[in-house]
């Protein structure tokens, strides 16, 4: 292990530092966290409730950014800076969700760059990751609610027809849904994230991962060895997959 990786699992508060379940191998020599082990697509996926719409399904990245940009269809646009819609890699095989932008991302205009987003960095570099590299990052909706608030249904509604055409635009080999909002919107499921975790998911034909938000993670800092739990797990899916 490098003492790069060393010294992130360690900010990560991970005590032991665990690795990556190997590839093949079984008996003394293997990894014993048997929980990370993937498992195949759950059959019979819940459909998302909102589709969108003819016009956008067509759109290009560029009309798609254009559109978003000026969008006012709920009431998140009167009261937020900017629309922050996504950063990364456009073709990127890894597409990680978040709920919505916070106070310095809607300053900024790009997703999960305050204090969770650096703990989302830490995140995708314990799993040889890296931001913009093969990732792209973007939330249920593209604008700040209110005192960082969770998105209402309503206003995840009108965003939605948005993502799903991102999603499309990217083709991801994998989503990671991060907390309980992005995950329920993304599956139609009212279903708790304890629930929804250490299992592949299967967003309209992409496998998807549920794992904790990093600004709970913030909070609740002895989630953090289950967050990684569910990293290992999609390290070991994708690398399956390869």
């Amino acid at each position: 292990m490098s003492e790069r990786r060393r010294t992130i699992l360690k900010e990560l508060g991970l005590t032991p530092l665990w690795r990556l379940k190997a590839k093949t191998g079984t008996g003394a020599g293997a990894d014993a966290e048997t929980e990370t082990q993937p498992t195949q697509p759950e059959t019979n996926p819940p459909e998302h409730t909102a589709r969108p719409t003819v016009e956008i399904a067509d759109m290009d990245w560029e009309q798609l950014t254009s559109t978003v940009a000026n969008c006012n269809a709920c009431r998140l646009r009167q009261t937020c800076t900017q629309t922050v819609f996504g950063v990364g890699d456009k073709n990127a095989d890894w597409l990680y969700i978040g709920e919505g932008p916070g106070a310095r991302e809607d300053a900024l205009g790009e997703p999960f760059v305050g204090q969770a987003g650096k703990l989302l960095d830490n995140m995708l570099a314990a799993i040889q990751l890296r931001r913009g590299e093969n990732v792209y990052i973007t939330n249920i909706v593209k604008c700040r609610p209110p005192n960082n608030r969770n998105p209402s249904e309503d206003e995840a509604k009108q965003c939605a027809p948005y993502l799903a055409r991102q999603i499309a635009l990217i083709k991801p080999k994998l989503i990671v849904a991060l907390g309980k909002v992005a995950a329920q919107n993304l599956l139609n499921s009212s279903d708790s994230i304890a629930s929804l975790r250490g299992k592949i998911h299967d967003y309209h034909g992409t496998p998807l991962i549920v794992t904790y938000h990093p600004a709970y993670l913030l909070r609740a800092l002895p989630e953090k060895a289950k967050a990684w739990k569910d990293l290992c797990m999609a390290r070991t899916f994708m690398e399956s997959q390869s």
